[in-house]
């Protein structure tokens, strides 16, 4: 009886850690599939490849070091297990940057872009370029492939500017995926200031719709007692203002702006803008 008792002691913390390695695993597996559905497109565009063998060092580096702490709060909120300390976001963090480096390293090889006789400096930009956009998706892999069932609703409640940082970081997604592409400056260079105002103003409605008048899941719903007005200069000026911002930040990254005069910067930024603001609202919604 004693011995029994001992053994299933014994069994339950061995079948406890089996369950969470197997959580760990599934975590893994949806980190790559994240990766690979939201970077794919970037993987497969040629200005990516060309960017990755002639960008300054610097500015990558800089890029790299900035998306550290953007997956160390998306670890926080949707690692590849529950988070309760800021340690663990850290490791989550690290293992959704490998994962982004390891798929962007296979699918480039498999694609013919990365060979023998390559240059190491071509091979590891390519490969740390990508695996920002990768890591990014490896890290939303979690929550936009599925949860445990014994998660339940592990939403966790965000403060206003750690709000703020995830909507950076899906302005930063997004724009990574349309700022390298000459179709960008085209559209800029084809603009008038009255296009740029109109596409700002609706860079702005669609933001706010999206959050508070569509009233998606995740979305802040708003009580009748508080006015319209509220919501739009807490978050959504302030997150236009942060699309603006990852949209100048990711054009001199890639140096789109050269020698460009200020009125074509703006109605670059404004162009950019756009889809970083989507892509800052739709944080707010899936994270």
């Amino acid at each position: 009886m004693a011995q029994d008792a001992v053994n299933a002691d014994g069994d339950r913390p061995a079948d406890g850690d089996k369950d969470e390695f197997n959580r760990f695993v599934t975590g893994l597996g949806r980190g790559v599939g994240g990766a690979l559905f939201l970077a794919l497109p970037m993987l497969m565009t040629m200005e990516m490849w060309y960017l990755g063998f002639y960008m300054a060092r610097e500015r990558l580096l800089l890029l790299l070091l900035l998306n550290i702490p953007l997956l160390i709060l998306l670890a926080h909120r949707i690692g590849f297990e529950e988070t309760f300390t800021w340690r663990e976001a850290v490791r989550d963090a690290v293992i959704a940057y490998g994962i982004g480096i390891m798929t962007s390293l296979v699918v480039l090889t498999a694609l013919g872009l990365l060979r023998g006789g390559m240059p190491a400096s071509e091979l590891v930009g390519k490969v740390a370029l990508q695996s920002v956009p990768a890591s990014i998706g490896a890290m939303l892999g979690r929550s936009q492939l599925g949860h445990d069932d014994q998660d339940g609703d592990d939403t966790k409640e965000t403060r206003y500017h750690g709000e703020l940082l995830m909507m950076a970081a899906g302005a930063l997604f997004l724009s990574l995926n349309i700022a390298p592409t000459d179709e960008m400056i085209v559209l800029a260079y084809r603009m008038t200031i009255w296009h740029a105002l109109i596409v700002a103003v609706l860079s702005i409605a669609l933001m706010h719709g999206f959050v508070y008048a569509v009233s998606f899941i995740g979305g802040h719903e708003l009580s009748p007692e508080t006015p319209w007005w509220h919501a739009f200069v807490r978050f959504t000026l302030p997150g236009y203002v942060i699309a603006l911002s990852i949209s100048i930040f990711t054009l001199w990254i890639f140096e789109r702006l050269g020698d460009s005069s200020a009125l074509e910067i703006m109605l670059s930024v404004i162009v950019l803008g756009f889809p970083a603001a989507l892509g800052a609202a739709a944080a707010r919604l899936i994270l």
